[in-house]
């Protein structure tokens, strides 16, 4: 291969290697390994594979109904095939009376069988005409087809590598132990088969292989990383909860906490006792309880010297952090401060200055803080709200605030199934909020047609006359940001008629204002100058008003589960019975009507995620990933979870028994853990 075609192969399809090439895997196969006679196909005949000869073709029809047929013969009868496009070019080719095989999707007209655009071969009749593997297909782009590397090409390519190399060349990276447990076919094989099968059976069982080999060296790696973590890296030591934590415990505490919030503190705690550096994954649901958590481990903190940080990935949600957490904090004595991109130049070198003295024990903000004039004193903790938001550069900048690596909390509303975040999160400690705080109400959620959109005014009115707010959410479609703002702008419009100014005042926040409207927008809704808000999902993370009651969300349909429910948790953080209001058109094909139906049905968070995960696969989860831990080519997490835990269980048991993977046992999976980590590949394609 020359390196034109082999540079193209890397930019196309990411194809450095020839271990890549192997992991290029085909997307199907066809089974060209076995002949069929004209006579025996019928109408449930899928695919065919027929040996005979063509005995005449004409092109009929005129302009857009021009096509080629030709009449295709064996020993047992006549099929018919037909070419809409490309006929000029294929009647160029086509020879009468020449052996040949054609292999196509069958189909009958007028009783006949035929063949629309079949795969042509001409064949040596003193030759096997048939293969003795089935046959794959590889996704390709059109940019390398054109260079005359298509599915076919790389098939052929791939044949060649797979005849050239030797099983040595690729040799096992399980432990035996594992293989003979899981009862898995080799590598070698595996990867001989899924390319080229001898039959479906083999290329299960090659998947099968594969898919678990993916999740298993995942896991591992995870699980290594937090290993040698909780060996090596050194943290500071949390000795003693002290008289801030006590008396804000005894004496403040805004409601009694949920069991869940105390199992969490409590492994938090044992984290920060251990001498090890914390790196921890706070999952719970919107309105759980996490902020309570976060407040208290700060308080462990202070009172062990040591300040402490939160970063929130917006402005407005980091002033609201400050203005919850301030007033509690100040009733035991500790200083809060607030750093955004706002925050005035005066107070800035005045906050600035206060952290870098000690005299500052915590501070709240965005981004700001992971600037480099901002200096601790002492930095102890660093808590990360809505993780997602932050890349894992960023979260490093934080991570270098302290003398020693301060202990990192990160927290996510997102409720992510268990075995999913395992996964996704391996390297990080996991501790999860699945209980919510008692009296709050359950949002009610209603599906209503876009027919009843009078009664849902009406209603909007009823509550906005007892002195509650409103949220309106438009979707979001990245396809068409023009027909979302007309879209947005033509609902704002019909929702001013309904609710004219002066008597009700309207809110409108999206993606095309600039920052400091939005912000503005959304700060006099939170200060409840607007009842009601207008909004894309910009304010899916960001917005806490307690006030607001309703969640109205247009074209609801449009949304995924995991969406629709953080919508919703914006609403129901006071004491009034709240409520979410799905509005779609009447038509909704069978998955809209199934999300919509769950949403009505429950306000379970990682219910809903689990069903999320079942309908739209793992999308968001993954990608909040950003170290490409997760290098799966096969599987899945959503489709192989009885794969994922049948691999996590064997990976911890290895890394728990071999955490050096020290073992003889453990050698090739460590040498193919350091090759694939290590900027060094397999040799490379040239």
């Amino acid at each position: 291969m020359g390196p034109l075609r082999a540079d193209l192969l890397k930019k196309e399809l990411g194809i450095f290697s020839f271990y890549d090439l192997l992991q290029h895997y085909p997307f199907r196969h066809i089974d060209r390994t076995r002949l069929h006679s004209i006579r025996d196909l019928h109408p449930q005949t899928e695919f065919a594979q027929v040996s005979g000869q063509i005995v005449s073709f004409e092109v009929i029809g005129q302009k857009s109904a021009r096509r080629l047929v030709a009449q295709f013969k064996d020993t047992s009868g006549m099929l018919e095939l037909t070419w809409f496009q490309g006929h000029n070019w294929v009647q160029k080719m086509l020879q009468i009376g020449r052996p040949c095989l054609v292999y196509g999707r069958v189909s009958f007209f007028n009783g006949r069988p035929q063949m629309v655009h079949p795969e042509l071969e001409w064949i040596d009749p003193d030759q096997p005409v048939i293969r003795n593997f089935l046959e794959p297909i590889y996704s390709t782009t059109e940019k390398l087809k054109a260079k005359g590397l298509g599915g076919k090409a790389l098939g052929k390519l791939t044949q060649q590598l797979m005849m050239q190399i030797k099983s040595s060349d690729l040799p096992e990276n399980l432990p035996n132990s594992v293989i003979q447990e899981q009862q898995l076919i080799s590598r070698w094989t595996a990867l001989n088969q899924i390319h080229f099968p001898t039959d479906v059976a083999h290329f299960e069982a090659a998947v099968h292989r594969i898919k678990f080999e993916e999740l298993f060296v995942a896991q591992v790696r995870m699980n290594l990383l937090r290993s040698q973590r909780h060996r090596y890296s050194k943290g500071i030591v949390f000795e003693r909860v002290g008289d801030r934590f006590n008396d804000f415990y005894q004496h403040h505490l805004p409601f009694q906490l949920t069991g869940a919030q105390k199992r969490v503190i409590k492994e938090i705690r044992a984290d920060l006792g251990s001498g090890r550096q914390m790196n921890r994954l706070l999952q719970g649901d919107v309105g759980s309880g996490k902020t309570m958590v976060a407040i208290l481990i700060m308080l462990l903190a202070v009172d062990n010297g040591h300040q402490a940080c939160l970063m929130a990935p917006t402005e407005i949600l980091s002033r609201q952090h400050f203005n919850t957490i301030q007033p509690l904090l100040e009733k035991v004595g500790v200083r809060v401060g607030i750093l955004t991109g706002s925050t005035r130049a005066a107070e800035r070198r005045k906050l600035l200055a206060e952290l870098q003295s000690g005299e500052l024990s915590m501070l709240i903000g965005t981004h700001a803080l992971i600037e480099e004039v901002v200096q601790f004193k002492n930095l102890g903790l660093a808590i990360i709200d809505e993780q997602h938001r932050f890349g894992v550069a960023q979260r490093a900048q934080l991570q270098k605030k302290g003398i020693q690596p301060p202990h990192v909390l990160v927290m996510t509303a997102t409720p992510i199934p268990r075995t999913l975040a395992m996964t996704a999160y391996g390297d990080l400690d996991y501790s999860v909020i699945d209980e919510m705080p008692p009296g709050r109400q359950p949002v009610k959620t209603v599906h209503r047609h876009e027919t009843r959109r009078a009664q849902v005014m009406e209603f909007i009115r009823t509550e906005i006359d007892k002195g509650r707010q409103v949220y309106i959410i438009f979707p979001l479609i990245e396809e068409s940001a023009k027909l979302d703002y007309e879209n947005l702008m033509k609902g704002y419009e019909q929702v001013k008629s309904w609710f004219p100014e002066p008597t009700y005042w309207i809110s409108m926040v999206h993606g095309k204002q600039p920052a400091d409207q939005k912000e503005t927008n959304m700060r006099r809704f939170v200060e409840h100058d607007t009842q009601i808000m207008v909004s894309t999902t910009v304010i899916e993370v960001g917005v806490n008003v307690p006030n607001a009651t309703v969640m109205v969300i247009e074209s609801s349909e449009k949304f995924g589960l995991s969406q629709l429910h953080q919508l919703r948790g914006r609403v129901g953080r006071g004491g009034e019975q709240s409520y979410c209001i799905l509005m779609t058109g009447s038509k909704l094909g069978v998955d809209a009507r199934e999300r919509l139906a769950i949403m009505t049905a429950t306000n379970n968070g990682f219910e809903i995620a689990e069903k999320d995960l079942a309908l739209r696969g793992p999308g968001d989860i993954e990608g909040t990933r950003q170290s490409g831990a997760l290098n799966l080519k096969l599987a899945s997490l959503t489709q192989d979870r009885d794969l994922l835990e049948k691999a996590q269980v064997s990976a911890e048991r290895v890394a728990e028994a071999d955490p050096e993977l020290a073992a003889p046992e453990h050698q090739l999976l460590r040498i193919f853990l350091q090759q694939r980590m290590g900027p060094v590949r397999w040799s490379g394609i040239a």
